[in-house]
């Protein structure tokens, strides 16, 4: 594949002065030389690529250069990518590990310094990233900005790490990305205060107003399982200028069938102005994380797609640095062979180990919520056999366990609903945000098989149902394959079939799961050290 020297000819949609005019685009070496205007033969339409403002790109479970094959398909050019899943288990060599597969592609990553690494001090993780280690990644011209500040109760209370991380940011003169779920009033103003410029957490308009209003951007988000579109997508007009789309999270599966794209198309049937959208996924994220993409202007580098028109928005091709490298519907870029790196070490688990003794009263129970990350606690009454308490699927109450994947220790127990499984199991080394395993299902055997799936290969996603199992091995960090894409979401999607048909009505079975130990999202989770009440920031107990 070599830069190319061309011509284009169509409508040129103008993000920076706001227009829409036919005309050709010349490119030579890679670099746009000329925009004219004049009259063409060519409709279709001429626009910047587009950019994902917020991405965790092992979510794809895909290294980079193997989610930028399915990428650019559909339009992408660049992201702003939060390498934190890595950093949690390998630190600083797994964000170099992406920044230089990154580069062996013609595609756009621009990765941050991962602010919370641990994400807390409540569960077990890989590696650990501090004031001194984040201070050299940035100041290195590949590290962008500081990645989501998650720590947002640190903040609020002025811990002096968590303020010499954000002060190392601004010596830098790079942005800070926020991580607020629910914030708001006053307790908003004072995180926004700390210097701290974005949030993809907002899961209600509310919210969402009381950030802007203190001068906080908000970011879209509609990924796998968190979906704030809806809810949102009003902000696109109403706040033009403060708004950006982003995925955080993308499953394998959906990302081969669309990404960023799917939001304008969504946005643009809703009746929003075009330019504003376009805006928001071109425009606002290279201008506010100062982002070397172009923007279809004379001097910048032809990252550039074309489009049928602007209704079905339909991608025919994608250009990145003058490279075409999709066209219609297929990637022109070719797989890149890696050798991984790993830190797992855990022995196989017992189904003795999942047993849960009876106490007195209820159950705290975490409720998984269908597009959501955050969940709700409630109470129930156990359901008792022979002197220990078991899921029972009749009420949807299962158990949810997680395992420890950096060494052999107990299990942590806990029980969920909201998964629907019947029979079977499910597991993922996919756990936000340290990694470990989590699985879930109505039967101590069946959740140890699927673990030990997972141990087997050193990381994965699994399933079991009787004497039938599944697993893809994902031995990169345990959290990522750098197998074709395209086949790694026709096994994840038969994975996700399954789940659904053992049971599961969610969306996203997998991509849930993967959440319910993310000790930084609201009510209650579950680490691999034990049951954390998210408002209190807390251990619990499973009895109340």
């Amino acid at each position: 594949m070599k830069t190319r020297t061309f011509e284009l000819e169509g409508n040129i949609v103008d993000v920076v002065g706001r227009r829409i005019f036919p005309g050709k685009v010349s490119v030579a070496d890679g670099w746009i030389t000329g925009i004219s205007e004049e009259k063409v033969n060519e409709n279709h339409y001429i626009l910047p690529g587009l950019v994902d403002a917020h991405i965790h790109v092992e979510s794809s479970m895909l290294i980079p250069s193997e989610f930028a094959r399915l990428a650019v398909v559909h339009g992408t050019v660049a992201t702003v990518s939060d390498p934190h899943e890595i950093a949690n288990v390998l630190g600083i060599p797994g964000v170099m590990f992406m920044i230089g597969n990154g580069k062996k592609v013609p595609f756009k990553f621009n990765f941050g310094a991962s602010s919370c690494v641990p994400a807390t001090s409540f569960e077990t993780a890989g590696a650990s990233l501090g004031v001194d280690e984040l201070s050299a990644l940035l100041a290195m011209d590949e590290i962008r900005y500081l990645s989501e500040m998650m720590n947002f109760p640190g903040v609020l209370a002025g811990d002096p790490v968590v303020m010499a991380k954000l002060k190392a940011a601004m010596r830098a003169g790079k942005p800070i990305d926020g991580h607020a779920p629910g914030l708001r009033g006053e307790e908003a103003k004072k995180y926004i205060e700390a210097g701290i410029s974005t949030d993809h957490e907002c899961f209600t308009k509310p919210e969402a107003l009381d950030k802007l209003r203190c001068g906080m951007k908000i970011l879209i988000r509609e990924g796998s399982a968190a979906k704030n579109f809806e809810a949102l997508c009003s902000l696109i007009d109403e706040y033009p200028e403060m708004v950006m789309l982003c995925s955080d999270d993308k499953h394998p599966n959906d990302l081969a069938v669309g990404h960023i794209n799917e939001l304008v198309i969504r946005a643009l049937k809703k009746g929003s102005d075009f330019m504003q959208v376009i805006r928001s996924c071109t425009y606002h994220p290279v201008t506010h994380y100062r982002i070397p993409v172009g923007l279809l202007q004379t001097g910048d580098p032809a990252d550039l797609i074309v489009v049928d028109n602007l209704e079905r928005f339909q991608v025919e091709a994608t250009y990145v640095d003058g490279f075409k490298v999709a066209e219609h519907g297929k990637t022109l870029i070719h797989s890149v062979e890696e050798s991984p790196s790993n830190n797992f070490s855990t022995n196989p688990a017992q189904a003795e180990e999942l047993r849960v003794p009876v106490a007195r009263g209820d159950i705290r129970v975490q409720k998984a919520i269908d597009g959501q990350l955050i969940t709700e606690e409630i109470h129930v009454s156990p359901l008792i056999t022979n002197g220990f308490v078991v899921s029972d699927p009749e009420r949807d109450i299962l158990k949810l366990v997680v395992r420890n994947r950096y060494h052999t220790a107990p299990p942590a127990v806990g029980f969920a609903c909201g998964f629907g499984l019947k029979r079977g199991a499910i597991a993922s080394c996919v756990a936000h945000d340290s990694h470990n395993i989590v699985a879930v299902g109505p039967d101590d055997d069946s959740i140890a098989r699927a673990i030990n799936l997972i141990v087997s290969h050193k990381g994965g996603i699994s399933i079991v149902e009787g004497a039938h199992e599944m697993v893809i091995p994902l031995p990169f960090a345990g959290i990522m394959s750098d197998q074709d894409g395209y086949s790694i979401a026709q096994l994840y999607e038969q994975m996700d079939q399954w789940a659904k048909r053992l049971g599961s009505d969610l969306r996203a079975p997998y991509m849930t799961l993967s959440f319910m130990a993310l000790l930084v999202i609201p009510d209650l989770k579950l680490s691999d050290e034990g049951l954390f009440d998210g408002r209190k920031f807390a251990f619990t107990s499973l009895f109340c």
